[in-house]
């Protein structure tokens, strides 16, 4: 066993219990079970193509259901897992840590099981073709409007909503980051660093180390960074009482959900992702990541300044992500803010996601306005195609009921209004614990 901050190697094809397993949850003593299979992952963390933040996530865990949901070809990673394992658990442990529910767990892999015999792993390429040609087609025409009729502001304007819109690559990018569209991870890989890279000038490492944490561990707060607020924020019930009563006061927090209209949409892209994507690639020294996202402004540049001048396409581009920064946290927002956030309950994948997300009611426009976000509570299969979330939805709607785990669906406007109420609730929660506790 692992103590007092020590590496630990382990004993080879040792027998191990969940308790000892648990034991080895710091930075740098890790170990965790996939399969019954226990693995010292303490220095592979650092090489692992997610980020070492996911796995580590799962130190002194269970992590098989993460396993399984995030690789969409377990043989070939067995290849790096075979050199990591130190033995397996003891026959008279369980399967499942802590107070999982074994019957869950069973029920949702033969769900996935069923889903993947019926082909719905299987995507569709015209559908993501059409997508990307939609978004390469707005970028076309906003150009070729100003070039050809002038840059007076009615068309700038309908320039920028177009520009907006092609941002929808935010949702195709999505899709090969999550290795959903091809069968080769290759190609996945290649596609990503050229939708998020050259069609929105982003980072597809920073992407892939921010957002598996938060499919990993949704809501949780140290582990999913979308619920790390910076202070600006306090959220779900748990936090704004914890600052209330160690009087912390960084914001006027009974006020946030009306300066959430002044911080959050308008400033999340423009400035807050900006500046740490371009942090993240310069200080991890991520050159390839830079040169795609580079790639984008060059492209940008080339086609607006001869139109615009200089200040003037510094101007629109603001002015674009503006827009789609506005677009991008109402729609990521309304799946997960006004749902359970809270420290870790070390629950099993099913009920873990369905307590932290709901789902947007079906619509050819709801499908397409959130990239198939408002199908949320089916994306805890990752790597499944988006077009065949409706396709699985009632199986998983029907094992919910049967564990009467809630299964939440929304009109795309009581999303979109829960957001400002749940901030409200926890600004509410806050001023009483501030005052009264």
């Amino acid at each position: 066993m692992g103590g007092g901050g020590q590496l630990t190697e382990g004993r080879a094809g040792g027998v191990y219990t969940w308790e000892e397993v648990q034991s080895h949850n710091i930075r740098n003593d890790q170990w965790l079970v996939i399969d019954r299979k226990v693995y010292n992952i303490t220095q592979w963390a650092k090489r692992h193509p997610g980020g070492f933040r996911v796995i580590s996530h799962y130190a002194g865990e269970d992590a098989t259901e993460a396993f399984t949901a995030f690789h969409p070809d377990p043989t070939f990673v067995q290849k790096f897992l075979k050199p990591l394992q130190i033995g397996e658990l003891a026959a008279t442990e369980p399967s499942q840590d802590r107070n999982k529910n074994a019957a869950i767990i069973q029920d949702f892999h033969t769900l996935r099981a069923q889903a993947e015999s019926e082909g719905l792993f299987r995507a569709r390429p015209l559908f993501f073709c059409l997508h990307l040609g939609h978004i390469m087609l707005l970028e076309a025409f906003a150009w070729l409007m100003i070039w050809h009729w002038g840059t007076n502001w009615i068309l700038t304007l309908l320039c920028a909503v177009m520009l907006a819109t092609a941002q929808q690559a935010g949702w195709l990018q999505h899709d090969f980051g999550h290795l959903s569209v091809f069968k080769k991870s290759r190609l996945n890989h290649l596609l990503h660093k050229f939708t998020i890279g050259h069609l929105k000038g982003a980072s597809a490492n920073w992407w892939n180390h921010r957002h598996f944490q938060h499919h990993a561990k949704p809501n949780v707060f140290r582990k999913d960074p979308d619920v790390n607020m910076l202070s600006i924020f306090v959220v779900g019930s748990t936090q704004p009482v914890e600052y209330g009563i160690k009087k912390i006061k960084h914001m006027p927090y009974h006020h946030q959900h009306q300066y959430f209209f002044l911080v959050g949409p308008p400033l999340l892209i423009p400035v807050f992702f900006h500046i740490q994507i371009m942090h993240t690639m310069i200080s991890r020294h991520d050159w390839v990541d830079l040169v795609w996202s580079m790639s984008y402004y060059l492209r940008y540049f080339c086609c607006y300044i001869p139109l615009y001048g200089l200040f003037g396409s510094l101007a629109l581009i603001t002015f674009v992500r503006f827009l789609e920064s506005h677009w991008f946290v109402w729609v990521t927002q309304m799946n997960h803010l006004p749902m359970d956030i809270d420290h870790e309950k070390h629950r099993d994948w099913l009920t873990m996601q369905l307590q932290a997300t709901c789902n947007i009611e079906q619509s050819h426009f709801n499908d397409w306005f959130s990239g198939h976000l408002n199908f949320q509570i089916e994306h805890l299969f990752p790597t499944m195609p988006r077009h065949n979330y409706r396709l699985v939805a009632p199986q998983v709607r029907a094992l919910c009921e049967k564990y009467g785990i809630p299964y939440q669906v929304k009109t795309m406007w009581q999303g979109l209004t829960d957001i400002v109420r749940s901030l409200k609730t926890s600004g509410d929660l806050w001023l009483d614990a501030y005052l009264h506790k």
